[in-house]
This record gives structure tokens, C-alpha cells and sequence, in this order.
């Protein structure tokens, strides 16, 4: 896709675009051909607003102004992309950053769309609606590369299949006729891995205990708890906490995840999934409420201690949280762990035992590469998802924050972090599973819980949910206790107007 997209020059073979012979030196030149491309990691600029990041180097289109906000809007609403032009990219949650990079491509006028994994971060409800807007696209005449390795979407949506295997066209089928199983044996070689999870490994020793965690939005108007306290004629003792009045991003979360067991978080992308890491991880400081670690309150512990104690992080996005891209694998090796052996040595960083740590991780999470030398960014997402998770796995730690870990990653790559999990779960680990793909999450997790504006609202029993009954609830028209009884698997509350719901 790269070569297709000007941005890898072709060692030999051809590429025709309506009969004419082709050859790319930029993206621009790619671009100028109607060739768009969304990426698996999206190429956005945080600082800037979807307006200012849509007409970035394409101002000569539409101006800067006015002209290019009607266009903009124009796109959005023919393709139902609901995108806000003023918006600020660094406040959107991955699924809204998708559409604004379909809108981008649409907005330079693309003839052919690459989509990179599209719907690797939308639930099943937000795929249908995508696949909704690909067939408006193609009745336009467009052309769509539709790249997935979840075989159900393509057969739902593709009119040709190719299949492509360690660089290599091993393929073709016709969706009209061709089975999962036939395409899987196409991809791997055999059957698709699935993230089932048999046996139950869950005790009853709390590991992680959270109550009453509640965040307000930064800058928003905050009272101090005891006044609240206060208010309801209740004691005031011992009261040094805020109680937030303004927007509420995470509002009275309580959980309690024990040894053994994966806690998994469904949700719409933006309800709270990043504040709630951001809290467990000490990178944002919670207005109230108290997090519990193997029975040490930790609420006021620095990030650095918290991994110290045997916090474990798979980040939601490698490329910004998790990798330092331009820096060799052993560096990466380092990261988050620098006090702890053994990447450092009574306090001083030991670059011999970490390069020796590191080949072993490649070793045994089978990270593809040729030495430990080489930066973060040479890697496929799949092998630098392998190197984040064998890394975090090396500290032995007692709870996993797993955040999307399969996210972009070959089935192979997410076979082998599907184990290491439930090989670490076997032993006692205690794992907060946050995903979008909700096979993952019903299959891996132990209990369900369903999060919608910072609130948990729902839980449901994975091994009788469904996909479909969890994204109902996931946009909030379902709350208490989920049975799969019906299409909306729970009494919705009756509250939930049809804008709520969306």
C-alpha cells in the first residue's frame, strides 16, 4: 500500500490507473492520480483542528476559510461522517479520527481509497454504518482497497478478494462462494486463532480495587468535599479531596479486579476508556475517590512507583505512548522500566543487561526483525505490539493495563498476545482488558463491564453476550445487568432519548 501510496518506490513490476502506466516519487503525485490512503496510524496533526488538518496541503482547493468549511460539511454529511470542523484533533477519540482522515482523502478528491483496517476501532453498529458509506462511494464510481484480516467484513463487503501472505499474492476467492475457513487457510495456513478463553483462573484475592473515582474535565470548576460533605449533613473528617461540579470525565467508578481474572471495558471510543487509564497510571490525578494495589493504597503514588509496585501498561496507541520510534529496540526495551532490573543497576542504567533482555524478548515473543539494533519505526505494528508486550510481561507484573493490544496486528502477532495473556493470567494476573474488537473482549474477559460518559452503566456475562447486544449497550441504550434474551439483551432504562443513545 505504501508503494501505491508514493511512499516506497518499487524495486520492478508495473501499476496502471485506467490503462495508463504509472509511477509514484510522492504521495502528492500519488494524490494527484486519485489514490487516497488511510492509515492503520493515523497521519494527523494533534495541535492543530480537523478544518486546519483536512486543508493542510491542500490549500489551493477550497481556500482556508469558508469555502473549505462548506465543502468539508458538504462531505460529512453525504457520507454521514458526523466530523466537527472546529474540533481540536488532540480531543477526538480514534474512531472520530478515522472519519477525519476519510474525509481528508475524500475532500483531495480520491478516486481509489486504501483503508487500512477501518474498522479495527468501531463497534459492529459503526462498521455497518462504514460499510453503508463504502457502498455510496463505490455506486459514485469510486474504487476501494478494503485491508482487513477480519474475514466475516470482507466477505460482507469486498466484491474481489485477494489474499497476500509474507509478501505474496497465495490467492484470490470470490466472496460469493469462498468460507472464513477457506480464507484462513489462504492467511495462515490453517484456522483463525480465537481469543476463547475455556477455563476460569479467577480467585477471590482482590488485586486492584477502585471506588468512588471521579475526574472532572481539566480547568472545569471543582468544590472542595467537604463542602459537598457538607450540603448532605454528612461527617467532614479527614476530607482534603475536590468534588468536581464542572463536566464529569469519569463519574463514581467502582471495580474490583482479583487475581486471575480479565476485567474487560466495552465502550464507544471517548466515554472515559483514556481518563480511566490516564487515573490508574497516576498520569491524571482523580478529584476523588481511592485505587487499591494489592491491598496498598496507591491513589497518590507517582507513575514511576506505581510500576515499581507491579503495574503493568499496554498503551492504546504504540506510536505516541509506547515507542520511542527513531530509538533502537534495546532503548525501547528500557522504557517505563528504567529502575528496575534489568535495565539499570543500583541506580545506573546497565545498557549491557538490556540489550541481553531484549534478545531474549525477541526470542520468545518471536518480535521479526534483524538485531535488537534497529529503530522501533523499522518494525511492522505487529512486532512492535510483540516488543510492548514482552516488555511489560518481563517485569512480572501483578495488573495489566491491556489497552486495544491486538489493535493492527496480524492474526499471527494477536495469537501470540492472546496466549501471553492468558498464559500471565493462569498465574495470577490481574488484567483490565480495554478493545473495540468485541470478539477480543467477550472472548478474553472474565466479567464484562460497559462504560458510557465516564459512567459504568452495564455488565454482562461474556459467555452469553453477543457483539451486537454489546454494542447496544455501548452506545447507552441498555443499562444493569445484560442478558442475552432479546436484541437489546437488558431492560433499557426508558430514559435514554434517541439522541443519548447516539
Amino acid at each position: 500500500m505504501k508503494i501505491l501510496y508514493g511512499m516506497q518506490k518499487p524495486d520492478e513490476g508495473t501499476i496502471a490507473i485506467d490503462g495508463e502506466q504509472v509511477s509514484f516519487n510522492s504521495p502528492g503525485d500519488a494524490i494527484a492520480r486519485g489514490i487516497g490512503m488511510v492509515h492503520q496510524h493515523f497521519m494527523l496533526a494533534d495541535n492543530l483542528t480537523v478544518l486546519e488538518n483536512v486543508v493542510l496541503g491542500g490549500e489551493k482547493l477550497y481556500g482556508i476559510g469558508a469555502k473549505a468549511r462548506k465543502k468539508i460539511l458538504e462531505i460529512s454529511d453525504a457520507y454521514g461522517l458526523g466530523v466537527r470542523p472546529d474540533a481540536l484533533v488532540e480531543d477526538l477519540g480514534v474512531a472520530d479520527r478515522q472519519r477525519v482522515e476519510i474525509l481528508k482523502v475524500l475532500y483531495r478528491g480520491a478516486r481509489t481509497l486504501i483503508l487500512d483496517e477501518p474498522t479495527a476501532v468501531l463497534v459492529p453498529q459503526e462498521v455497518d454504518a462504514l460499510f453503508d458509506n463504502l457502498r455510496e462511494l463505490k455506486a459514485e464510481g469510486l474504487t476501494v482497497i478494503f485491508i482487513s484480516h477480519k474475514l466475516g467484513e470482507v466477505l460482507k463487503v469486498a466484491d474481489d478478494i485477494t489474499v497476500i501472505r509474507r509478501g505474496t499474492t497465495v490467492g484470490t476467492a470470490d466472496p460469493k462462494t469462498a468460507t472464513t475457513k477457506q480464507l484462513a487457510e489462504l492467511m495462515v495456513g490453517s484456522e483463525l486463532p480465537t481469543p476463547e478463553t475455556r477455563e476460569s483462573t479467577v480467585t477471590d484475592i482482590p488485586m486492584l480495587q477502585v471506588k468512588g473515582l471521579t475526574l472532572a474535565e481539566a480547568g472545569g470548576v471543582t468544590a472542595p468535599l467537604a463542602a459537598a460533605a457538607q450540603d448532605r449533613n454528612e461527617d467532614t473528617e479527614n476530607v482534603h479531596e475536590h468534588v468536581p461540579v464542572g463536566r464529569l470525565l469519569l463519574d463514581d467508578i467502582d471495580f474490583t479486579i482479583h487475581k486471575g481474572e480479565v476485567l474487560g471495558i466495552a465502550g464507544v471510543e471517548g466515554n472515559g476508556q483514556t481518563e480511566l487509564i490516564e487515573a490508574l497510571m497516576g498520569l491524571a490525578a482523580p478529584d476523588s475517590g481511592v485505587i487499591t494495589l494489592d491491598g496498598v493504597d496507591i491513589t497518590k503514588h507517582p507513575v514511576r512507583k506505581r510500576r515499581e509496585d507491579g503495574i503493568g501498561y499496554i498503551p492504546e496507541d504504540r506510536h505516541r505512548h509506547g515507542l520511542l520510534l527513531e530509538s533502537p529496540l534495546w532503548e525501547n526495551r528500557i522504557l517505563g522500566h528504567v529502575t528496575e532490573a534489568p535495565n539499570s543497576k543500583r541506580g545506573i542504567l546497565d545498557p549491557k543487561a538490556a540489550r541481553k533482555d531484549t534478545e531474549r524478548i525477541v526470542r520468545e515473543y518471536d518480535v521479526r526483525t534483524p538485531g535488537i539494533d534497529v529503530t522501533a519505526a523499522s518494525l511492522s505494528g505487529g512486532n512492535q505490539q510483540k516488543l510492548i508486550v514482552g516488555r511489560e510481561m518481563s517485569h512480572n507484573p501483578k495488573f495489566l493495563i491491556a489497552a486495544h493490544p491486538t489493535r493492527g496486528v496480524d492474526v499471527g502477532a494477536q495469537a501470540q498476545i492472546w496466549d501471553a495473556i492468558r498464559e500471565a493470567r493462569r498465574e495470577g494476573l490481574a488484567v483490565l482488558l480495554i478493545s473495540a474488537d468485541l470478539d477480543e473482549l467477550i472472548g478474553l474477559s472474565d466479567t464484562l463491564r460497559v462504560i458510557y460518559r465516564g459512567r459504568l452503566v452495564a455488565d454482562a456475562d461474556p459467555a452469553t453476550i453477543t457483539p451486537e447486544e454489546l454494542g447496544t449497550a455501548m452506545t447507552g441504550a441498555a443499562r444493569g445487568h445484560l442478558e442475552a434474551t432479546d436484541n437489546h439483551s437488558a431492560a433499557a432504562d426508558g430514559d435514554t432519548t434517541e439522541d443519548e443513545a447516539r
